[in-house]
């Protein structure tokens, strides 16, 4: 392990001793992505020689445009990913580290981009972490502005939503998302993108957002209720489990009014009780959310679903599912430490 330690150590000094822009720093900028990919016990030893600091300086650079310099903060992004995988702290300790990420997420390179995002998403399966994450507004705005971004590769659009998604977890982070504007793309993604897993991805993060009162007037603005009332009905397994959960705590969080705006949109309160029924091969999970949507509708009155553990209505950390299909075991899991992977795959 000692000589794990004296290569980074070596790597990281050559990356320290050479100027930014100088085809040896993207030498080895390329080769901490290498090892850090293929050798899971170089991650460590990487970041306690200093490299994280050195390939987050790397993507705050967005001067220069020459194809050589965007290679370079393509793999310093790539790295960071790597190393966020089992060098967390290491990441959230480094100043600046945060900035650097948000830089990254509007660099002209898509790859640049999305390794960005799928770093905050491991960042973000850290519970303390999300609280320090959503307080920096520009780093949310740059993550919403990246589900709208012309012409954005699936996985990247995938990535920010997981971020996301991640980022709802933390309940006062939800009203900052409404504030940022991420409602409007959340729903175009669901309306207008037929990629496959876009729509449950999206819908996972509008049911975390709806768990806050400003979600209210901002799904009003979007006719969004139709939206899910719709999901209910011919959406796909995942969705429509989504949207009942969105719906729910919409609910919870919006009181009479929100449980108003459910009962005026034609055909909601039959759509819910098809899949509280178990209509279609419901899950257990989405029935359940249906049958407390249900009595909330039928009575009229939220306080219906007042009362309810966490696990049935949803509005804690709680999703019908993860946003993501990893093979990882902890994929589709009610429990709060489970809901996000431990690790996204090495770039």
């Amino acid at each position: 392990m000692e000589e794990k330690h004296q290569k980074a150590r070596s790597l990281v000094q050559r990356l320290s001793s050479v100027a930014a822009e100088s085809k040896s720093a993207a030498e080895a900028i390329a080769e901490i992505r290498r090892l850090s990919k293929q050798d899971p016990e170089m991650r460590a030893p990487l970041a306690d020689a200093g490299a994280v600091p050195l390939l987050a300086a790397r993507l705050l650079n967005h001067h220069h445009h020459q194809s050589s310099a965007a290679e370079a903060q393509e793999n310093a992004a790539a790295a960071l990913l790597n190393l966020s995988i089992s060098a967390r702290e290491a990441l959230m300790c480094t100043p600046g580290i945060l900035d650097a990420l948000a830089a990254a997420l509007r660099l002209l390179s898509p790859a640049a981009a999305q390794h960005a995002a799928a770093t905050l998403y491991s960042l973000l399966s850290v519970e303390a972490y999300r609280s320090i994450i959503g307080s920096k507004k520009p780093l949310i705005a740059a993550l919403v502005d990246l589900l709208g971004a012309p012409g954005a590769p699936t996985r990247s659009i995938k990535d920010a939503l997981k971020a996301l998604f991640g980022l709802a977890l933390y309940p006062l982070n939800r009203t900052a998302l409404v504030e940022l504007g991420a409602v409007p793309p959340l729903f175009a993604l669901v309306v207008k993108d037929g990629r496959r897993g876009v729509v449950e991805d999206a819908t996972a993060v509008i049911a975390q957002v709806a768990g806050c009162d400003e979600s209210v007037e901002a799904f009003r603005r979007l006719d969004g209720v139709s939206v899910l009332v719709d999901l209910v009905v011919e959406g796909s397994g995942r969705a429509r489990e989504n949207a009942a959960a969105a719906l729910l705590n919409l609910v919870k969080s919006g009181g009479d009014k929100a449980v108003g705006d459910v009962r005026d949109v034609d055909g909601a309160e039959a759509a819910v009780r098809a899949l509280a029924g178990g209509d279609s091969g419901a899950s257990a999970r989405g029935k359940s959310k249906a049958e407390a949507l249900l009595r909330a509708l039928e009575s009229g009155r939220w306080s219906q679903v007042q009362g309810l553990d966490d696990s049935e209505t949803g509005t804690d950390d709680s999703v019908p599912q993860t946003p993501v299909s990893y093979s990882s075991s902890t994929s589709s899991c009610d429990s709060k430490k489970s809901l996000l992977p431990p690790s996204p795959s090495t770039v």
